[in-house]
């Protein structure tokens, strides 16, 4: 039996994941930790909850997180140090801030994954853009999320541009020279164009470009229960792991 703890259990998604362990006949939810853990009426007595990370006194095997970007680094490094195998779908975390926790896994010979995206529509878009690079070096990538995400670009769409960058046969500059934020947030000389809407959920759409033709993909997630599907593949290959892995896709 696997003993779960979840980081954000009463947000949006942390929620659903709540829904998702405690139906799963191989798992025990142990633990949740969210602002107002201690008054929700979501969980049983059996259930320790805690509102801070300094509070935390418990024994997991894997710790879920679907926080803020401001505390996820932090409750990483928690999990790491205290042997809870990480699954982490907040973003926001910057590359330095991954490669730290990615040392810090390897010092304490323990596993896990964050994944920018756990929709499986959006772990396929980002290979078969990766795999249009190869021929259409110029793209532009837009991504729209619902008006309380915090982050912006997205790290879907940051990694998708990372992707489709070391995909291209050559260094490709934007068509451009001018600077101007109506293109976008430049990475690695792609465009990277954020929304934030009421109404939305996660959607991304990469735009290739070529002589006389274009291509266009697409994802949609219309609801966050899409996105269990993803969070079920970590939960079933996480404790194999031994290493920090960032990538949903290094599972499938």
């Amino acid at each position: 039996m696997k003993k779960i703890f979840i980081a954000g259990a009463t947000g949006s998604m942390g929620k659903q994941v709540v829904k998702l362990v405690t139906k799963r006949d191989d798992c025990q939810l142990v633990g949740v930790m969210s602002p107002s853990a201690i008054d929700s009426n979501d969980f049983n007595s059996k259930i320790a909850r805690f509102t801070n990370l300094k509070d935390i006194d418990l024994d997991a095997d894997i710790w879920i997180d679907f926080t803020v970007p401001q505390t996820v680094f932090e409750n990483t490094k928690f999990a790491l140090k205290h042997q809870m195998r990480p699954i982490i779908g907040t973003s926001g975390l910057s590359t330095k801030q991954t490669q730290q926790l990615q040392q810090i896994a390897q010092e304490n010979k323990i596993g896990g994954i964050i994944a920018p995206n756990f929709g499986l529509s959006a772990v396929l878009l980002m290979k078969f853009a990766q795999e249009a690079a190869k021929y259409f070096p110029q793209a532009e990538v837009i991504e729209m999320h619902h008006a309380d995400k915090l982050d912006a670009p997205s790290a879907t769409a940051i990694t998708t541009a990372q992707l489709i960058a070391a995909s291209r046969k050559k260094p490709t500059s934007p068509l451009t020279d001018q600077q101007s934020t109506a293109r976008g947030a430049n990475y690695d000389g792609i465009p990277v164009h954020s929304v934030r809407l009421p109404g939305y959920v996660a959607h991304e759409q990469v735009l290739f470009g070529g002589p006389g033709e274009a291509l266009t993909i697409r994802q949609d997630s219309f609801n966050r229960s899409s996105f269990m599907q993803g969070v079920q593949v970590a939960l079933d290959q996480v404790m194999n792991l031994n290493k920090l892995i960032v990538g949903l896709e290094k599972l499938l």
